[in-house]
């Protein structure tokens, strides 16, 4: 997948310049904040790092192409409707076959490791992964594979601003899951992911079922891996889903340190940082030579590193005290 930083035209007036360089910035930071979200989601309810974060999204996107562009599910049912809400409803549907796979996932691989060593089972969501990616390029033939979005390379041009169209309904996207999150942590099950999050054996004395709380972490955490990955396959960030796809969550993970590997707030803010500073520095240090042409993104690591050395458990992260 060609994931590479849009640099912008250098003729343009530095204002015109920042301007674009910045919308780019916050449409690709809100991919990694869906990305950086479901990764926290997973850690915060289970305390389980997930290597397979990058096979579920590039899973997610294909689910997309072949929904949208093989088998016209579910618009083939519904009659004559527009590519735009044909398109919608497909990405819907795979948006919650990913969540079922993330609770299979959670129910046959991770419950059973409940009090084993946590190496162990992040090493068993690294083989996750790698039976993910290898199935999905398998259906996929290798190729690539286009998601059949309706908005293509269309932009929209506010005097001498210009954005994409996909990257507008990108940040759209991302307002809406953190409305949506905000409303479910104050359901019941969302404090019970909460109160599982704070302590799990204090919330199996008041009677939460952990395992019910593990599995619905792991299923909105593949659906928010999958929207990171249909937003990473379109234009302008990419030109389908293929083999490469599933680096994207390797590209968001300082995003996720930054935020705080506990922290929902983290996760947008890290996203939105690291975004909008991998767009500007590919913008205005592109074209420095000794640096080279792909620096843009070393700098969301060097940020990373750099608030590491400050805050080693991120911006928002819970720091962990320990006595010895």
């Amino acid at each position: 997948m060609g994931f590479v930083v849009v640099a912008q035209v250098v003729t343009q007036a530095p204002v015109e310049r920042f301007l674009n360089a910045l919308g780019s910035g916050v449409a690709l930071g809100a991919i990694y904040a869906m990305l950086a979200l479901g990764f926290v989601i997973i850690f915060k309810a289970t305390q389980v790092v997930n290597f397979a974060h990058g096979g579920l999204a590039a899973l997610g996107a294909y689910l997309v192409s072949y929904f949208a562009t093989v088998s016209n599910i579910p618009g083939r049912w519904m009659g004559d409707i527009s590519v735009t809400l044909q398109w919608t409803l497909s990405a819907l549907l795979a948006l919650a076959v990913m969540a079922f796979i993330g609770v299979v996932i959670e129910r046959i691989t991770i419950r059973p490791m409940i009090g084993e060593p946590l190496f162990a089972v992040a090493m068993i969501t690294l083989g996750l992964d790698l039976v993910i990616r290898t199935t999905t390029n398998d259906l996929m033939n290798n190729t690539n594979q286009g998601l059949g979005d309706p908005w293509g390379v269309l932009v929209v041009e506010i005097g001498f601003f210009r954005i994409a169209q996909t990257q507008i309904v990108a940040i759209v996207v991302l307002l809406l899951v953190g409305l949506l999150l905000a409303r479910f942590f104050k359901t019941r099950t969302g404090l019970a992911l909460r109160a599982t999050a704070f302590d799990q054996e204090v919330a199996m004395a008041q009677g939460i079922s952990v395992g019910k709380v593990f599995a619905i972490a792991w299923g909105i955490g593949a659906a928010l891996a999958a929207l990171g990955g249909i937003f990473s396959s379109v234009a302008p960030r990419g030109a389908g889903v293929d083999p490469f796809t599933a680096l994207i969550a390797f590209r968001a993970f300082p995003a996720i340190i930054i935020g705080g590997l506990d922290s929902i707030k983290g996760a947008v803010v890290g996203g939105l940082i690291v975004g909008v500073a991998e767009v500007l520095a590919g913008t205005y240090l592109g074209g420095v030579a000794w640096l080279g042409i792909g620096f843009g993104g070393v700098v969301p690591w060097l940020l990373m590193m750099v608030v590491l050395l400050v805050r080693p458990y991120g911006l928002f992260g819970t720091p962990e005290i320990r006595r010895v």
